[in-house]
């Protein structure tokens, strides 16, 4: 299911999306969709992020522990 909205974006974003879709066969709707979820998707992993920082209970470790718990 889909849902109409409308948007007024700046003039030099709506050209560069236009030559984007043009460019590549795709529909602007299709890039306006996939740059929308994966803002979405980083913003929710950034509050994430920020939650746990600023939680005084969430242990914080090195990027070196980490490294070492992902066996890289």
């Amino acid at each position: 299911m889909t849902i109409l909205k409308a948007f007024r974006l700046p003039v030099g974003l709506v050209n560069r999306l236009s030559s984007l879709a043009k460019a590549t066969h795709r529909s602007e709707k299709f890039y306006v969709a996939e740059a929308l979820a994966h803002y979405l998707e980083d913003y929710a992993d950034a509050q994430i992020a920020k939650d746990r920082f600023n939680d005084p209970k969430s242990r914080i470790i090195t990027g070196t522990e980490l490294r070492k718990q992902l066996g890289v």
